[in-house]
């Protein structure tokens, strides 16, 4: 691999984003996706070539290179899409979320039987954490439905925002 990037960092930023993306998409978005995507975001940015117009191919290398830090834009954001509501309302899907958590509480309760007369404590700790659980599950399948949506916009606006650089400094 070349040190300043171009083809070679391209693909590399392509695949590990991929197997990025489908490794965090089972269960909750956690923290450290935002992590990876950011990091995978620098490193794209840092050593990945912006195309320059007017070259051969110069349509798909513009999809490619938008479409990659589209998906790494998806990573940074779905952890936060998923636990703030301002940020992705999800109009009677959070709501919906929440009665699947009641639902597993009192689950939990069910499946303890006799026992949970014994420690009280302990019960309503087991159904806290089933409740959590679902729930966040639940959050997290909605987002992981909205995200390429999230990814295609910023891709839609990053490569917009280079077609129009790349006119100005032509005509400039």
């Amino acid at each position: 691999m070349s040190v300043r990037g171009g083809a070679d960092t391209g693909v590399l930023g392509t695949a590990l984003g991929v197997v990025l993306a489908f490794s965090l998409a089972e269960g909750s978005w956690q923290w450290f996706s935002a992590y990876l995507g950011l990091t995978l975001l620098t490193v794209v940015l840092a050593f990945g070539s912006v195309p320059a117009r007017g070259t051969a191919g110069y349509g798909w290398s513009l999809a490619a290179y938008s479409l990659v830090v589209g998906l790494c834009a998806a990573l940074v954001l779905a952890p936060a899409l998923q636990r703030w509501d301002w940020l992705f309302p999800m109009p009677g899907t959070r709501e919906g979320c929440v009665q699947a958590g009641r639902y597993e509480s009192l689950h939990a309760q069910a499946a303890l039987g006799d026992l949970a007369g014994q420690d009280a404590a302990a019960l309503a700790y087991a159904q806290e954490q089933q409740s959590r659980v679902a729930v966040d599950d639940c959050l997290a399948a909605t987002t992981t439905r909205w995200l390429p949506v999230y990814a295609l916009g910023t891709a839609l606006v990053v490569s917009g925002g280079v077609w129009v650089r790349g006119r100005a400094r032509r005509s400039g």
